[in-house]
């Protein structure tokens, strides 16, 4: 009976170390298919139908999970979790370039952009709720079902949706369109600041991500419902800046709000070594959560004035991969500092880093950065067809690099 009682423990902590070895790769894998076929995907919609691209993706999504309760090797659940990711790769920046599309108004798009983020904190406080909820009246398969109806309603949405008519793109080789959004990325300063921004982002967001579990059970003593709590708190000062941005961009700029956002993470991370206590720890999630929001939900915004309507998917799919590398990186360094050197370490380090995307976001992405810019080509012949188009004096909300990349110096 002894050795019995000794054996349970033994063979349920080798099942939760082999579950956080499959979690582990799942979410790899979830990010390597992010970054490098987002540029694919955004490739392939600017050749097909942006209604019938959307809708695919979300029948393979429901596919996929039709599947999901019937593997039992660990390596099925790796191949069903890719192709998962690579349809969201897909799906998202090709879901976000449609936005400004529909609502043209930069208030109601500003609006629609709060409520998009109100919406993702919502799904990632309810949802495991929900689920565990379930789980107590319902078999698995059946919640996998659900999800698979959600995908499915998903692409029945898309269907009887209102879209503009798609503006045609100057497509060329395939490859060269794979990595159009990426040199539109470093051709344009704001974009180039946004880059070093999300690194200061994910350095600050993986310390919440990451060790929060390890903060709250092994700092602190406390249980599961503690770790909920933790989260709950940073989802809540995400939401409530969420629910305020539109009022806050109507007085202010994107960039210092986004600044600011992205300051109060990195700082708020930089204090984890003198947390003592769940209540403390909640209300600086809380703010972490409300910088998190501040800094992520003008992103939109920021790349709508930075990209032609042609261009936009490809741009919104390089913010999607880059963003994901940044977390790549941050995300096993959190980890690793976490369980090498302790977690004040992980916290101070992480900080640090952040602290460097900031100073890089303040020097890369000019203070003076109107929407849109006046300029004169002296040196093009007058019957360039960019003076045709425009004049000899113009207006544009495009960037100048990308202006000269479109109408090159005449001869």
């Amino acid at each position: 009976m002894t050795a019995c009682a000794r054996a349970a423990p033994a063979s349920s902590n080798a099942a939760r170390v082999v579950a956080r070895a499959v979690l582990g790769t799942a979410l790899a894998i979830k990010m390597v298919a992010y970054v490098t076929l987002a540029p694919v995907a955004a490739a392939i919609a600017e050749r097909l139908p942006r209604r019938a691209f959307l809708v695919a993706l979300d029948l393979i999504r429901a596919t996929v999970i039709a599947f999901l309760p019937f593997v039992d090797q660990a390596w099925q659940v790796y191949v069903l979790i890719f192709f998962l990711q690579a349809a969201s790769a897909g799906f998202t920046p090709a879901f976000q370039a449609v936005i400004p599309d529909v609502l043209k108004d930069a208030d109601d798009y500003t609006n629609a952009l709060s409520l998009l983020r109100l919406a993702e904190d919502l799904e990632q406080l309810a949802s495991p709720m929900l689920a565990a909820a379930l789980l107590t009246v319902v078999s698995f398969p059946v919640l996998f079902a659900g999800t698979v109806a959600g995908f499915v309603a998903s692409a029945l949405l898309v269907v009887t949706a209102r879209l503009p008519e798609q503006v045609a793109s100057d497509s060329g080789h395939f490859w060269a369109d794979v990595t159009k959004g990426i040199r539109i990325y470093t051709r344009t300063p704001r974009l180039r600041g946004l880059m070093m921004m999300e690194a200061a982002v994910a350095a600050a967001g993986a310390m919440v991500y990451v060790n929060t579990v390890v903060l709250v059970q092994a700092r602190l003593g406390l249980g599961e419902e503690a770790v909920a709590l933790a989260f709950a708190g940073f989802g809540a000062g995400s939401m409530l800046a969420a629910f305020l941005l539109p009022r806050i961009l109507d007085r202010l700029e994107d960039r210092p709000v986004m600044i600011g956002g992205a300051a109060l993470m990195v700082a708020g991370v930089a204090v984890v070594p003198l947390v003592g206590g769940l209540s403390a720890l909640i209300a600086l999630w809380a703010v972490i959560g409300f910088g998190f929001s501040l800094t992520q939900t003008p992103i939109g915004r920021i790349i709508n004035r930075s990209a032609r309507e042609a261009d936009r998917g490809a741009v919104f799919a390089a913010q999607f991969a880059l963003s994901h590398a940044c977390w790549l990186v941050t995300y096993p360094l959190a980890g690793w500092i976490g369980t090498g050197a302790g977690l004040s370490a992980a916290a101070l380090t992480l900080a640090v880093i952040g602290a460097a995307g900031l100073l890089a976001v303040l020097g890369i992405w000019p203070s003076n950065d109107p929407a849109v810019v006046v300029h004169e080509h002296p040196d093009l012949a007058p019957d360039h067809p960019h003076l045709a188009e425009h004049g000899a004096q113009h207006s544009h909300a495009l960037m100048i690099d990308d202006l000269h990349r479109r109408w090159p110096k005449a001869a």
